[in-house]
């Protein structure tokens, strides 16, 4: 990490401050007194000689805004947790070597998944460093990593791991070789499993959820979300497998729409992902000059042999776009929510340069359901509430698949 001296600091600092007032979402700053804040720290801050204190000291400044997908990162190599980086969560849980992080959800395709590791395996050290609760796990993207594992069986092993670069300039992004995968559960019942929604329109990741729900032939589908990073507009073909018809989802309203208190009915409607790259020159004519103020409704495909027999399993690593499916799903009756409750994380977000190699996440639109429900820092509660549990883990057991086919049967 290169050293910035004092001068250097004091100028990433004031641009940091500057750029959130004017760019957050909120003009109101959530109610939090940004000027003083920033007054009050920016001696201490700028004082921190060690880059990552630095870091440290920035992200801190930022939380007092209360609001997920923000941060401040070094835009070479930034940091990223495991859902990100090497498609996997984490689960606290007291093992035979004390309080530790254990993988949960391990997405197929992923870095974790092609390394070999499972649910229920441990993380002993990264890099050689211990990794004891409550200091969670982070990734350099770029970068060769060494994790040391207590496998379920409880031998002890390593594993390499290399995070490409990111795929997006704008924000940390790993795309996993595998997005969506399905199966049949028995005669009758599908699984589709979807672990982020990557493209800012998802043209990939629609046409490769509609083929999976097209070929299972389903009666009953059961829609894995568990563990999903969110993404893009993707997410709503499977908000459109769910219901026949053009609904509305909800809408986002960016920082000039927050401060005139517009209303969604004056927004421009999305309601259908293009099926090719021919599609997207119609949409950027039409949305060009939106920005991120839109709304958005189902794309009405018509009837399914499912629709009324979804289950639709979330936990609490189930974010952004995904929160969007379980919202719409729980608004509009169409699929049983099993597991837990989502984190909460559900903005429109960008980065902005700060200076010297250094970027800031910022949050630039709020989404609501259709409903007006404001999803950020509340989540979506399940229907029927199944935590996963470490000795589930361990024992290769998923109860919440297991409850979402006994409420369907």
């Amino acid at each position: 990490m290169t050293t910035i001296h004092q001068s250097q600091r004091k100028e990433i600092f004031r641009k940091v401050v500057s750029t959130t007032a004017e760019k957050f979402a909120d003009p109101k700053m959530n109610g939090v007194n940004w000027a003083q804040v920033a007054r009050e720290t920016e001696d201490a801050i700028v004082s921190s000689e060690d880059p990552a204190e630095f870091e440290k000291r920035i992200n801190e400044l930022l939380q007092h805004l209360g609001t997920s997908h923000i941060g401040f990162f070094q835009g070479e190599r930034p940091k990223s947790p495991g859902r990100i980086a090497i498609s996997a969560t984490f689960l606290k849980a007291d093992t035979a070597d004390g309080s530790r992080w254990m993988f949960q959800d391990v997405h197929p395709g992923g870095l974790a998944g092609n390394a070999g590791i499972e649910p229920g395996d441990v993380l002993l050290q990264l890099d050689g460093i211990e990794i004891v609760q409550p200091v969670a796990p982070t990734f350099a993207l770029a970068t060769d990593h060494k994790l040391t594992i207590r496998k379920r069986n409880g031998n002890i092993s390593s594993v390499n791991v290399s995070v490409p670069p990111s795929q997006s300039k704008k924000r940390p992004l790993i795309v996993p070789d595998q997005v969506v995968t399905s199966r049949k559960l028995d005669a009758t019942t599908g699984y589709i499993r979807v672990s982020m929604f990557p493209g800012v329109l998802g043209i990939d990741v629609a046409r490769d959820i509609l083929a999976a729900a097209q070929s299972s032939e389903a009666q009953k589908l059961v829609i894995d979300l568990r563990g999903n990073s969110g993404g893009g507009i993707g997410c709503l073909r499977l908000m459109s497998l769910l219901c026949p018809d053009k609904r509305g989802v909800g809408f986002t309203f960016g920082r000039k729409q927050i401060a005139a208190r517009a209303s969604k009915e004056a927004l421009p409607v999305f309601d259908k992902i293009p099926s090719s790259q021919w599609g997207i020159l119609p949409l950027l004519l039409k949305f060009g000059l939106a920005g991120r103020s839109v709304a958005v409704s189902s794309e009405g495909l018509g009837g399914a042999p499912y629709h009324g027999k979804v289950a639709l399993l979330i936990n609490e690593h189930s974010a952004s776009a995904s929160e969007m499916v379980a919202a719409f799903a729980s608004e509009y009756s169409l699929a049983q929510l099993i597991g837990t409750s989502t984190p909460g994380k559900l903005v429109a977000a960008n980065s902005f340069k700060v200076g010297h190699g250094y970027r800031i996440a910022l949050p630039v639109g709020v989404y609501y359901t259709w409903q007006g429900t404001k999803l950020e820092g509340q989540g979506v509660k399940p229907h029927v509430e199944v935590p996963t549990l470490p000795q589930d883990l361990l024992a290769g057991e998923d109860s919440v698949l297991a409850k979402a086919l006994e409420q369907l049967n």
